[in-house]
């Protein structure tokens, strides 16, 4: 694993080409990049921004808050899946994930997120 800095993004997904696309986006703003099933066991509190990929990693969608604000308690939490799984998008926000997306919002906005 990367060693972390104090600005960090964890994306939890399987997704090699989403990630790949987040990552560039954060290499290129300065922040470090984790990618993984779950958040790091170390050094997690240097992670600012979390996000959650509701097509690969969705078993994760009513823990990971609870995981973030025990781990990185200053993360953003962002998940994000496609627009027609919508029970999956509507089960992120009951649990209370503020910042849900679809896939093509997080597209279009990933530099966004590091500025």
């Amino acid at each position: 694993m990367n060693q972390l800095t104090s600005r960090t993004v964890a994306m939890l997904t399987g997704d090699l080409l989403f990630a790949s696309k987040v990552k560039s986006a954060a290499q290129a703003a300065g922040w470090t990049f984790y990618m993984g099933g779950n958040l790091p066991a170390e050094n997690a509190d240097d992670i600012k921004i979390v996000i959650l990929d509701l097509s690969t990693r969705s078993g994760l969608t009513e823990k990971i808050i609870s995981q973030s604000q025990a781990a990185c308690p200053d993360a953003r939490v962002i998940a994000y899946g496609p627009h027609v799984q919508v029970d999956k998008l509507k089960a992120a926000r009951e649990a209370g994930i503020q910042t849900v997306l679809t896939n093509g919002q997080l597209d279009a906005s990933v530099a966004e997120l590091f500025s």
